[in-house]
């Protein structure tokens, strides 16, 4: 069964204050979004889904259709404040989705394959995807999923501090666990991360989550059984999420199975402040001179 790309794009951007899902950055005007599209067609997927807000439905679909037609199927899932609630009352100060676990739950009928979910504003490498395609063609199944990993020298902004997933890994190299870390920075000759109050260092080649994961279709129904108790205890808190990482931790910790690390040397960048936004830029432009990438992606 062929595997299908699912892009999370439904974030409000709240650090950022744009839509930077569509903001351009290659030379061709091209987002992040395209390069991952296109590293995913290279490697051997068929068909993406995005998950997006309703009300950028129109502006969106303007953007990618035009270009991807006739390269890979595309399909649409929207992520709302409602989805899946029930008939719980929404609070008036709950303005935003519940995360990106309700993200995946929004697939539900859409997804019935394996399937690989990126972040839409994080530039992942060509070597990701190669790597994901081949677990979720060859390994992937109801009781093996997998974690594409970064070394997190290979993740960090210079432009302020970030939150990674620090993964553990057990002696067969399966996910043991993933430790967030909000407060990560590079200090002096070194990286450190501050958790209340104290600073301890990070190793240069510490294994890190980039929220790619490769999951078989019954991870959606995983997440469906715990939103409802998630709701219950988190609907008076405007600011809890509902995440994806939670999910893949808890499917691993109730004995589901067992999620595979996958590490690639590959550089991820995004933009996770304002001021990136050149960085990555100019990151891209240096991949395009290598020839990496064309300097148009889609003519």
């Amino acid at each position: 069964m062929q595997p299908t790309l699912v892009i999370l794009a439904a974030g409000m951007a709240s650090r950022y204050g744009s839509m930077k899902q569509i903001q351009s950055f290659g030379p061709g005007g091209e987002t992040i979004m395209d390069y991952s599209i296109y590293d995913a067609i290279r490697a051997g997927f068929k068909k993406v889904v995005f998950i997006i807000r309703e009300d950028f439905a129109e502006d969106f679909k303007a953007i990618f259709e035009p270009k991807l037609k006739g390269r890979i199927e595309t399909g649409y899932v929207f992520q709302k404040l409602d989805a899946f609630i029930g008939d719980r009352q929404i609070p008036a100060d709950r303005t935003k989705p519940w995360g990106t676990g309700q993200a995946v739950l929004c697939c539900k009928g859409t997804v019935n394959e394996p399937f690989a979910v990126i972040n839409a504003d994080d530039f992942y490498g060509k070597d990701a995807f190669v790597k994901a395609y081949n677990f979720l063609t060859t390994k992937c199944s109801d009781k093996v999923y997998s974690v594409i990993a970064y070394e997190l020298a290979n993740t960090l902004s210079e432009n302020g501090s970030v939150s990674r997933g620090v993964i553990s890994l057990t002696g067969n190299k399966e996910l043991a666990g993933i430790t967030e870390r909000t407060k990560i920075y590079r200090e002096n000759d070194g990286i450190v991360f501050e958790e209340e109050g104290a600073v301890a260092p990070l190793a240069e080649d510490t294994i890190v989550s980039m929220n790619f994961f490769c999951f078989a279709p019954n991870f959606i129904d995983i997440c469906e059984s715990h939103f409802g108790k998630f709701l219950d205890e988190n609907m008076s808190n405007p600011k809890a999420e509902f995440l994806m990482p939670a999910m893949a931790d808890r499917y691993k910790a109730e004995g589901h199975g067992v999620i595979d690390v996958i590490t690639t040397s590959a550089k991820w960048f995004g933009v996770t402040y304002k001021e990136d936004a050149p960085t990555v830029k100019a990151s891209i432009e240096a991949l395009v001179n290598a020839g990496e990438y064309p300097s148009q992606l889609w003519k």
